[in-house]
């Protein structure tokens, strides 16, 4: 394998269409990228990049901003362009399940794609590592199975927040309680659910402060999807006054800090997490299904951890 020579922070659907010339000089190739918009802020090739080099693959992973309009043009470029696989964040992930050629159960059942590969003729595979890197996420966090938990979903309008919530009914979760700002927005998602879990297990409530502490009391495990946490100055989604020592929360906002809901969390001597386990689980079942081998997942942990800590600098 060649000298790593740097590459740039992001690159544009312009530049892919271009992308043989504009990444001539790139050593090793970059294969494997994150589509968003915005894209910046992706902490998955630092974790990529690590697995890659763990494991002697002569590839890199890069960030590509890919607005809405592109989306299913550039995926179509892959192929063309040499691309192992690629990851789908904010807001392509419903897109990208629309434009596979082949979506598999995962993909189907949350509602989107997070990981592509880019297969034989440029065919394009889908799937959703979302739900089962929550399993793992929450296995390692907490020791927990979702089928013993009532679980308490907050934010479950979101894209998150469904894939979640589709990911506890799925796993036969004990209780299923989804909680939005407005809740009527939850009845698509409700009415899907159904379908496979059952009706009395299933609560709909509006995110306001009774009816949050009603549902708390009947929840064992809290699942933050909203963005409530994510800014300076945010409190946290749950007031800590609301929370008992029982419950479990689990935040999938990614950071090196602890989350105004872990804060909160701390006051009461809860026990808490945050999104990082979630993505480095992801992101190594990602790595598997572009390579079918195992993750190095100790070295895409620490390259990840290393990253956040970079960014609090």
């Amino acid at each position: 394998m060649g000298r790593r020579m740097p590459m740039k922070e992001v690159y544009t659907f312009e530049e892919l269409t271009d992308w043989k010339r504009v990444t001539a000089d790139e050593n090793p190739p970059l294969r494997l990228a994150v589509l968003g918009d915005p894209v910046a802020h992706s902490a998955s090739p630092p974790m990529h990049n690590a697995a890659l080099a763990a494991c002697g693959i002569d590839a890199r992973y890069c960030r590509l901003h890919v607005q809405a309009d592109e989306l299913e043009e550039a995926l179509q470029l892959l192929w063309e362009k040499g691309f192992i696989g690629v990851n789908c964040t904010i807001p392509h992930k419903l897109n990208a399940l629309a434009a596979v050629d082949d979506a598999d159960e995962d993909a189907n059942r949350a509602g989107g794609v997070n990981t592509i590969v880019v297969g034989p003729g440029g065919r394009l595979k889908g799937s959703s590592t979302d739900g089962a890197g929550l399993v793992r996420a929450l296995k390692e966090e907490f020791d927990v199975e979702l089928q013993d938990l009532r679980v308490l979903v907050l934010g479950a309008g979101g894209g998150a927040g469904r894939a979640v919530a589709k990911q506890c009914a799925y796993s036969g979760a004990r209780r299923l309680i989804l909680i939005n700002r407005s809740p009527e927005k939850l009845q698509p998602l409700h009415d899907t659910i159904v379908e496979t879990y059952p009706r009395e297990r299933l609560f709909v409530c509006p995110w306001e402060e009774p009816a949050l502490a009603a549902a708390l009391d009947h929840a064992d495990l809290v699942v933050n999807c909203s963005s409530v946490g994510m800014k300076p100055g945010d409190p946290s989604p749950i007031p800590a006054a609301l929370l008992s020592r029982t419950h479990l929360l689990f935040d999938t906002i990614y950071t090196a800090e602890r989350t105004p809901l872990m804060l909160a969390a701390d006051t009461v001597g809860a026990r808490s997490a945050n999104g990082l386990s979630m993505l480095l689980h992801q992101g190594a079942l990602s790595f598997e299904k572009w390579f079918d081998r195992p993750a190095p997942v100790e070295a895409m942990r620490q390259a990840l951890l290393e990253s956040m800590a970079r960014r609090r600098e």
